[in-house]
């Protein structure tokens, strides 16, 4: 039995161009967007989906806690919060090893996105209120967009993501400036764990992933913004 849910599988936009042959496309989900009225676009960011609970740091698997090597830093912070989690679950970007997008604005490494209760995801001024009482920052917003126009809309999320990320975004593999990898967007009020897929949807940009079966042997440290003669080495 899993000491922790994974978090839901996000479903993509169908104008999402960066679906991969394991990814979901939400066809319908202007009906469901439509009926929340008011969505949160917040920025995809290239890291490891990573959630802290009461029994531990859990990536990508949550049968068991994380061994990932960074995910070290983590788990020292877990040890000064998990007395204080109870059946909180708080999940987030762990931006401390580079992927394909290497961030060079970064102040920190975890970026909250979503908090669970039980079989609750917590609205977003919940998430907000939890990632500053534990000393996270979250995900930047990029709009709070109301649902009028379909066309509109879709244009207006393309053209979100065309920019740079907040945290000034380098293609890892070139070094040169990059869009960001994409957005998230979610219903700002809390649904139940069962409405995830009706309640979060997620744009990638085309070609996003660069990284190889070989990235766990040669991972770099994200250096942080006031770092400097940072050792990149694993």
């Amino acid at each position: 039995m899993s000491l922790s849910r994974k978090y839901g599988r996000t479903f993509h936009y169908p104008f999402s161009p960066g679906t991969t042959s394991d990814d979901r496309i939400h066809h319908h989900y202007w009906e469901d967007a439509v009926a929340i009225g008011r969505l949160i676009h917040t920025e995809k960011l290239d890291g490891e989906n990573t959630c802290l609970n009461q029994y531990g740091v859990f990536a990508r698997s949550h049968a068991a806690p994380t061994r990932h090597p960074w995910a070290g830093y983590l788990k020292e912070r877990w040890e000064s919060i998990k007395g204080d989690l109870g059946e909180l679950e708080i999940f987030g970007e762990n931006l401390y090893a580079i992927h394909s997008i290497e961030y060079r604005q970064l102040e920190q490494h975890f970026f909250v996105f979503a908090v669970r209760y039980q079989d609750q995801w917590l609205s977003w001024e919940e998430v907000q209120f939890y990632a500053k009482l534990l000393d996270f920052p979250t995900v930047p917003v990029l709009a709070e967009v109301d649902l009028l126009d379909r066309e509109t809309f879709e244009e207006n999320t393309i053209a979100l993501t065309r920019g740079a990320s907040t945290f000034q975004s380098v293609a890892a593999a070139s070094g040169q400036p990059c869009s960001m990898e994409g957005l998230v967007s979610r219903n700002p009020e809390g649904f139940a764990l069962t409405d995830f897929r009706r309640n979060v949807f997620k744009y990638v940009r085309k070609d996003h992933v660069q990284t190889d079966e070989h990235w766990t042997r040669r991972w770099k440290r994200a250096p942080l913004k006031w770092e400097k003669n940072v050792d990149h080495s694993s």
